[in-house]
């Protein structure tokens, strides 16, 4: 199929959430299903064809797991359980049928390994996991974890061969719930009745950066709170179309795929994995897309690469169709009136070249677009601004129930993160650091009490980001513990500079080195395919990655296109040497978070005598 077919149009826009006083996600379900029975809440792709499932379904199913999650030793009311998989209808079941029962839900990303796994099912003290496949079922099985009564499978492929007595599949757990004895409607309304806001309904464990990761305990009234500031800022529609394929368990996609979805009734897609999210993207067609930094990057990076392989006359028209709707955003950005001839033009770029872009892209339903989770450069959101799909930046952390600031309405003011939510007070602390209050922040770590007094004081959430504020808005500088003082004492930003860096499509991850040093130097880490594509037009040979990256031709173009970036930001933020990495980094090496996010401290240790050498001699 080429895309679904559309939803009945239900255009209700959503700016305040309709929450109550003791409001918690399993009675906002069981809401839904009352008033909105017959929607549809859910679909999901089988074989390559779409399937669907009513607010209605939805609670039965979620009715039906909670008593299987029972049945297979899942304590109401003191219990956890952790969930390993891929996003799926599973994972979303799964998660609020745990809720339901005063269980709380453990999201554990699918690439965690074997030990990572262990140790947080075991910290978390889960007494029943649900994974996607084998080889999550795999990791679980070589880990020691004494409290694990129960494994379930939603991938029944290769299970023949398993002989623990602990395994069970999705359709094993909804059947055993089904059938039950408790399982009655007025048993369940007590279950989902004794749920209060105060719970911690979710634990979320974070990237650890340095160390284990801690997980962050998380309240119906953290969230809830969040979501009402939200949408006082950006008002959502029962309409809106999601899909969903960022991993459930980070705080971002949870929010974008169960959370407001719940409060407004807009509708969830699951599409066959992120491998395909390209694919699904243009047969979805969402109202509503939200991406990390990297995939904002990689849809550019695409089409930088795809234009530059096009005939002589496409490259002509985009150029000239781009440099009109460039001229466009910038007086829009300025607040200036549109002259008839800059008018009329644009409106030709759209038809002729423009809306083709934005139609393979997927987004041409679009309404929503935002771009969170990590920082972006400013020239990327101007890319699709100039193309019409206005990407609001946001900032928030796991801490604060995942969103604290976004650029609201037609409000983007570029290099910030956005307004303030009403659901926050925002401090800058006198080395200016981000301090947030209000209640969205957690409810501490798990069993880590040390961790939450340094994290939480008197009331305020210490971030860790450094920023200012610029008017009404937030803008971010970095990390506080990742600044660089260079030798001169000018403050510099590493992840300013990397991101206008990684403006070229054929540099992925850079990572900048200076502290306390006379220059900055910069480790890149090709883009594999756009540089691939470079190598060919260029009659380069090349057979994996490692050959691609230590080709002279490749390093030589690598250079330029650094330089080229570099001579663009002010002299103290300026590369003056490059190295390209050899291998491809990689989180089963520590080098990055479960989020993609890079190991600073990993880096700088595992390349010292790398980043050595790029300061034996003066550039």
């Amino acid at each position: 199929m080429n895309a679904i077919s559309p939803l009945t149009v239900r255009t209700r826009t959503i700016d305040r959430a309709d929450i109550g006083e003791h409001d918690t996600f399993p009675k906002l379900l069981r809401r839904n299903a009352r008033d909105r029975g017959e929607q549809v809440a859910l679909r999901w792709k089988e074989l390559g064809v779409w399937r669907e499932a009513t607010w209605e379904q939805y609670h039965q199913r979620v009715r039906d797991v909670a008593f299987g999650l029972i049945g297979l030793g899942a304590t109401p009311g003191s219990d956890s359980i952790a969930i390993l998989a891929d996003n799926c209808v599973e994972w979303v079941l799964a998660d609020l049928a745990a809720q339901s029962i005063g269980v709380v839900s453990v999201g554990v990303y699918p690439t965690n390994t074997a030990p990572q796994v262990e140790y947080i099912v075991q910290h978390a003290g889960c007494s029943v996991a649900v994974v996607y496949d084998q080889e999550q079922l795999d990791k679980l099985l070589e880990s020691d974890l004494p409290g694990l009564r129960a494994i379930v499978v939603v991938e029944e492929k290769g299970l023949a061969r398993y002989e623990d007595s602990r395994i069970y599949t999705f359709e094993d757990l909804e059947s055993l719930g089904h059938k039950h004895p408790d399982n009655d409607p007025e048993q369940f309304d007590r279950f989902v009745d004794d749920t209060t806001t105060d719970d911690v309904g979710i634990i979320v464990y974070t990237s650890g950066t340095t160390g284990q990761p801690k997980g962050a305990m998380i309240s119906h009234r953290n969230v809830l709170a969040m979501a009402d500031g939200w949408l006082q800022l950006t008002p959502f529609r029962e309409d809106d179309t999601v899909v969903s394929y960022l991993p459930l368990c980070h705080i971002l996609e949870r929010c974008m795929s169960v959370f407001l979805p719940l409060l407004v009734g807009s509708t969830v897609h699951f599409g066959e994995g992120v491998h395909t999210i390209s694919k699904d993207l243009r047969e979805i067609a969402p109202t509503v897309f939200v991406g990390v930094p990297r995939i904002w990057e990689k849809m550019h990076a695409t089409h930088e690469v795809s234009i530059s392989e096009s005939s002589r006359m496409n490259r002509a028209m985009f150029r000239r169709g781009m440099a009109i709707a460039e001229a466009v955003q910038r007086r829009r950005e300025q607040g200036q009136s549109l002259p008839l001839g800059l008018r009329v033009g644009y409106w030709l770029a759209r038809v002729l070249v423009l809306d083709a872009v934005v139609d393979q892209l997927g987004l041409r339903r679009s309404r929503f677009l935002m771009c969170g989770a990590a920082p972006v450069a400013p020239e990327i959101l101007r890319f699709f601004d100039a193309l019409g799909l206005p990407v609001r930046e946001a900032y928030g952390q796991t801490e604060c129930a995942g969103l604290a600031t976004i650029h609201s309405g037609d409000q983007r003011r570029y290099g910030t993160v956005g307004h303030l939510s009403p659901a926050v007070q925002v401090r800058l602390a006198d080395d200016g650091e981000i301090l947030l209050r209000g209640d969205s922040v957690f409810r501490g770590y798990h069993r880590n009490d040390e961790a939450t007094a340094r994290t939480v004081v008197d009331g305020w959430l210490h971030t860790g980001d450094v920023g200012t504020m610029d008017g009404d808005c937030l803008r971010i500088t970095d990390r506080k513990k990742d600044i660089i003082i260079t030798a001169g004492g000018k403050n510099v930003s590493p992840q300013e500079v990397e991101n206008h860096l990684k403006l070229s499509p054929y540099v992925k991850e850079a990572v900048v080195i200076g502290d306390r040093r006379k220059y900055l130097v910069a480790l890149v880490q090709i883009d594999y395919e756009n540089t691939g594509l470079w190598a060919e037009r260029e009659g380069i040979g090349y057979t994996n990655y490692k050959d691609l990256a230590t080709t002279p031709e490749v390093a030589d173009m690598v250079t330029q296109e650094v330089r080229r970036l570099s001579d663009q930001l002010a002299r103290v933020e300026q590369v003056k040497k490059v190295s390209i990495l050899t291998k491809e980094l990689d989180e089963d090496d520590d080098e990055l978070t479960a989020t993609q996010k890079v190991r600073r401290k990993v880096i700088e240790e595992r390349y010292h005598e790398l980043i050595e050498s790029l300061y034996t001699e003066v550039p």
